[in-house]
């Protein structure tokens, strides 16, 4: 077993645990951000609806003139700067999502270039501060699939997201919300926590 091989493949994969952690708080933050925009997009949807319904010609405000074209215009205005919001916002989950995949890539690039050095026994051996590579390995692929297959469905959904289809619109924060995956993300914060001994080990 090449001892050298090793320590190289423990340093990727600190490193590689340190960007994970790091870019979970900001995938966290990011999703945060977005929940409050997808009710906006819900409640100017009822409301562009609400508009549709009413007849403001049967209504005192018929004396105001072109006022139900004007608030088309500005609802729509609105849901296009929300939507352009949500747009940026996913311009950094697909950041989190590349950062983490370049990561985990990275580090078993190295560790199948060090196979032949590297017997079963360096490859699953745990100790009190370090869990096994095999192990590590695991963890980080698992959380790279569930951060690329989160990215996928949330851009999907907002791809479909149009300003003119209100149906769309009123449903989109119920199915932001279902696309919500607590026991994946609890499980990467689990883990993280298993690796904490072994990150901040030199």
């Amino acid at each position: 077993m090449s001892k050298p091989a090793l320590m190289s493949l423990h340093q990727a994969l600190r490193k590689s645990f340190q960007t994970l952690e790091g870019n979970q708080k900001v995938w966290k933050s990011v999703l945060a951000d977005c929940s409050p925009l997808m009710g906006s997009l819900g409640n100017l949807a009822e409301q562009s609806r609400a508009l549709s319904n009413v007849q403001i010609s049967n209504t005192p405000l018929r004396d105001f003139p072109d006022l139900e074209e004007r608030l088309r215009f500005k609802l729509s205005q609105a849901t296009d700067t929300v939507l352009g919001k949500l747009n940026e916002k996913t311009s950094s989950l697909q950041s989190v999502r590349d950062s983490i995949s370049n990561q985990v890539s990275a580090v078993f690039q190295l560790y199948e270039q060090n196979t032949d050095s590297l017997d079963l026994l360096a490859v699953t051996e745990r100790s009190a501060t370090a869990p096994s590579v095999s192990d590590m390995l695991e963890w980080l692929q698992d959380a790279e699939r569930h951060y690329r297959q989160q990215f996928l469905r949330r851009k999907t959904l907002l791809l479909t997201l149009r300003a003119d289809d209100l149906s769309l619109l009123e449903s989109a924060p119920k199915r932001w919300k279902s696309l919500e995956c607590p026991g994946a993300e609890d499980h990467i914060t689990d883990t993280l926590c298993k690796v904490s001994f072994f990150t901040e080990s030199q």
